[in-house]
């Protein structure tokens, strides 16, 4: 008889459910995402994109949430040269900063342009504040750099055995700052979850989903 207690469980598969029908266009995930990893000007993890569709009188516009997708099947890992982007086994794609040779071979592979190359600091106000000095990455500058699902925050929440789909203080910082509740985060691999529950029950799309890379961001959307 197999023993059930010592069998490993299954890792989560971590991901996102964005309701475009909910959110507002306010940048505030923008904003939460460059505070809490201290992007310098420029650099964009996350970022709203205004869209409009249809001939007048037929118009409609919606506000969409892009990012790095967290593909199942990342275009970009094959491609680097040293190995310096990675999937974990819990769905994250990862950047390691020391091995990355800023050849941008995986910005030209991944079809989200969810990466960025920043050759060299920049100041919010021409020169370095105190603050600013304090929150710079020196490692991120010449190398590829990306929106890494607050993966510190998602390790914190293994560490002390908290839920980061629930934990405010440690989930995703732009699924946190939502001030319209349309980014919710969670385990794909769990179906009781919160993010498994509303693809379940609502019609979802993704992005470039025909190139086959299976993005982990799932977009609830519904015409009026």
């Amino acid at each position: 008889m197999t023993n059930r207690l010592a069998e490993k469980p299954n890792p989560p598969r971590w991901g996102m459910v964005i309701d475009v029908n909910r959110c507002v266009g306010c940048q505030t995930c923008t904003v939460a995402c460059k505070h809490w990893n201290d992007t310098q000007p420029g650099v964009q993890w996350r970022s709203v994109i205004d869209v409009e569709t249809g001939r007048y009188p037929n118009v409609e516009r919606f506000f969409l949430v892009v990012g790095c997708q967290h593909c199942a099947v990342p275009p970009c890992v094959p491609v680097c040269p040293t190995g310096a982007t990675q999937q974990r086994d819990d769905g994250l794609v990862t950047m390691n900063y020391d091995t990355c040779i800023g050849c941008a071979a995986c910005a030209v592979a991944c079809p989200y342009d969810a990466r960025t190359i920043a050759h060299e600091h920049q100041w919010y106000y021409g020169t370095e504040t105190l603050q600013e000095e304090s929150a710079r990455h020196p490692e991120r500058e010449g190398v590829a750099q990306k929106c890494t699902f607050c993966v510190d925050k998602v390790d914190e929440a293994t560490a002390r055995e908290r839920d980061p789909a629930i934990d405010f203080d440690v989930m995703p910082a732009c699924a946190a700052s939502c001030i319209s509740n349309a980014i919710y985060f969670g385990d794909f691999n769990n179906p009781a979850s919160n993010v498994s529950t509303l693809v379940r029950d609502q019609p979802t799309l993704r992005l470039n989903e025909d190139l086959g890379t299976d993005p982990q961001i799932k977009y609830l959307y519904s015409t009026p």
